[in-house]
């Protein structure tokens, strides 16, 4: 089994790109998983990303590894190549946003949860690096800014400590390889970006 991540910011891509990728023959035999947030029927269930204590960052990522171990049955039962729209990284990076944003202090706890539970590792993973203003815009063209004007993943602080965790990594990721790549074209061209090294590790396996 081969497994490929695509991390990013919030609006920074990953779907438009990845809804390209599922089409190209080389992905045909491929199991997609979408980001975590998908597996929720309601959108009220899904748990808040401004957490106001380590209590409820810890109960928050706890969520979402009964999904992450959902992803790994299924993952187990197709046993071949597996895409996935955020990764385990994407928990132990907000982790580290709200460590560095509130003084949490639990990311190496959650690291160490992370080991002992089941959860995929993806072999390479490739992190679209989206400018904040770029951010900004795109969810102002959907019409989401009216909707929801304080949108917390779009908190410069948040996005800085966020975008570190992948950049400027202290310790390395759960991915065994990590790519960086600038998201900072129009849709096409991330998803052309994200297509040419998806498949380049999809033909190397």
């Amino acid at each position: 089994m081969v497994i490929l991540g695509l991390e990013g910011p919030s609006y920074g891509g990953k779907t438009s790109a990845l809804g390209r990728l599922r089409r190209v023959p080389a992905m045909r035999d491929a199991m997609f998983f979408p980001c975590y947030v998908k597996s929720f029927a309601r959108r009220e269930d899904v748990p808040t990303p401004a957490t106001t204590s380590a209590a409820e960052q810890v109960e928050t990522f706890m969520t979402f590894m009964e999904i992450e171990g959902e992803r790994v049955r299924a993952a187990r039962r197709h046993g071949g190549l597996v895409v996935l729209d955020r990764t385990v990284d994407t928990l132990l990076a907000h982790a580290h946003a709200m460590d560095e944003i509130h003084g949490f202090g639990i990311l190496p706890e959650l690291r160490r949860r992370v080991e002992e539970m089941p959860h995929l590792r993806p072999d390479h993973t490739l992190y679209l690096d989206v400018t904040p203003e770029l951010l900004h815009l795109r969810r102002k063209a959907a019409g989401h800014h009216e909707v929801e004007a304080d949108y917390f993943l779009h908190d410069p602080a948040f996005l800085t400590h966020f975008r570190d965790y992948f950049c400027r990594p202290v310790r390395s990721t759960a991915a065994a390889e990590l790519a960086v790549a600038s998201g900072d074209g129009d849709r096409q061209e991330t998803a052309a970006v994200v297509q040419a090294l998806f498949t380049y590790w999809a033909g190397v396996r």
